[in-house]
């Protein structure tokens, strides 16, 4: 007799609805209190766009707010235009590949190739400029970078009394 009621939870002891590994209970519709707060999050959040959506009269907001309703999938008022369905045969482009040889020795590199800020690859012996003569100007890069993270300050004269 024991063996049956091995693998049974006791009454009143049910595991969450999300599989989540945790105890629920019927307050919180079986949920463990972590999934029942993300559920209350959620549809509070979905509410406040939800409100916001309805209430905005801007014809600047009120696009940028519908658009993330329809990403939280969020019914509104207006009647959305659905975007056409892609081909399932096309495929997006592949992203552009690195090139896996040294510019200068043609050595494969791999992972471990050195990426130039001249927008070459090499390998460990020729990833300095100076060895592998590199034509960006670091000069003029850092001095930009200077002078765009210390702005010039200048205060306001004083009157003479």
């Amino acid at each position: 007799m024991a063996e049956e009621h091995r693998c049974e939870t006791p009454e009143g002891h049910r595991l969450c609805v999300n599989n989540c590994g945790f105890f629920g209970s019927s307050a919180t519709m079986n949920l463990c209190s972590n999934c029942y707060g993300d559920l209350c999050l959620k549809q509070q959040q979905q509410a406040s766009i939800k409100s916001t959506v309805e209430s905005s009269r801007s014809p600047v907001i009120a696009p940028v707010l519908e658009n993330y309703a329809a990403e939280l999938e969020i019914p509104t008022t207006k009647t959305e235009e659905k975007k056409p369905v892609q081909n399932p045969t096309e495929q997006p482009p592949p992203p552009p590949q690195r090139p896996n040889r040294c510019t200068v020795c043609r050595k494969r590199v791999g992972l471990t190739g050195f990426m130039c800020r001249c927008g070459t690859t090499f390998c460990g012996s020729h990833r300095y400029p100076e060895v592998h003569g590199c034509t960006f100007d670091f000069k003029s890069a850092g001095r930009e970078e200077i002078a765009k993270a210390n702005p010039l300050v200048i205060a306001a004269k004083l009157q003479k009394i």
